[in-house]
């Protein structure tokens, strides 16, 4: 076990993140003894626990003057001790009711925080520029169907619009030569029968 919180410390250190895990409480303690507290002054953090020592063949106790919480033991005689857990910050000034002249004080700070992890850094990330794209041929658009059919409407409306050129048709009709009318060739052959039958006619009369 031991040596597996070495490996998790060691790979902490590693990482650069901080190891603080809770703060432990602390015990102080305050001599009663020759009608005074020694120290006189104490500083703790909130969360410890403060031990008053009875030395004196006098009783003694503690009891608060100002402070956020009001305190007050019994009374020690020698030998006794008595113990008190400080959980809100701030200055408790005290006094022994026996011997008012015997009068200290206890500063309580703020608990220590808890160190919060560093974060990751990130690293930006880059897009690449577009390559650029050598002998590509150009896009083609490909006709589509609707368009394709419009097209050939459009173009099937305007044939009729134009208008023919006669001249290549005045040309061909120039360069044919006319026909003979059949009945024309009959009418001309009975013409010519007829006529000669009337000159028959007349030659044989005398």
């Amino acid at each position: 076990m031991r040596r597996a919180a070495l490996i998790v410390a060691g790979l902490l250190l590693f990482l650069d993140l901080p190891f603080a895990g809770p703060a432990a409480a602390a015990t102080q303690q305050v001599m009663m003894q020759d009608y005074a507290y020694s120290p006189a002054a104490l500083t703790v953090r909130a969360g410890d626990t403060v031990t008053w020592m009875q030395h004196d063949e006098a009783p003694h106790d503690v009891v608060t003057t100002s402070a956020p919480v009001a305190l007050r033991s019994p009374r020690l005689s020698a030998g006794q001790s008595w113990s008190y857990t400080f959980r809100e910050p701030g200055t408790y000034s005290y006094y022994c009711s026996v011997h008012p002249d015997m009068r200290a004080t206890v500063t309580v700070l703020p608990a220590p925080t808890t160190a919060a992890p560093k974060p990751a850094a990130t690293v930006p990330r880059t897009t690449p520029p577009p390559r650029a794209t050598t002998g590509a041929a150009p896009a083609v658009a490909v006709p589509s169907a609707t368009s394709a059919a419009t097209t050939s409407a459009a173009a099937a409306t305007a044939a009729p619009a134009a208008a023919p050129n006669p001249q290549p048709v005045q040309q061909a009709a120039a360069t044919t030569s006319p026909s003979l009318n059949p009945m024309l060739l009959v009418a001309g052959l009975v013409t010519g029968i007829a006529v000669l039958c009337l000159l028959l006619l007349g030659s044989r009369q005398p």
